[in-house]
């Protein structure tokens, strides 16, 4: 349909790899139909859910733009000594 609009209703939240991100907010977006479903085929045929897929995205928009944040994970370089 010709001018339709999708709306698309994204839940953030935990995901085991980034261990301090807990809580939960909600986010809305508009989106075409028609990419809406494309996107959706896409993140099936790659295991994924949209929701995966669009926090990643996030993370890479503010790395991309040095924007820190209270949940960002931090890559430790190993102790002298260690392995």
């Amino acid at each position: 349909m010709r001018g339709e609009l999708c709306i698309m209703i994204i839940k953030l939240s935990f995901m085991p790899i980034h261990s301090m991100e807990s809580k939960t907010a909600r986010l809305t977006i508009l989106i075409d139909p028609v990419k809406k479903k494309a996107f959706d085929e896409l993140c099936l045929a790659q295991d994924l859910t949209p929701s995966q897929v669009i926090r990643q995205m996030i993370r890479e928009y503010l790395e991309r733009h040095d924007v820190d944040y209270a949940t960002k994970a931090v890559v430790r370089s190993p102790k002298p000594g260690k392995k």
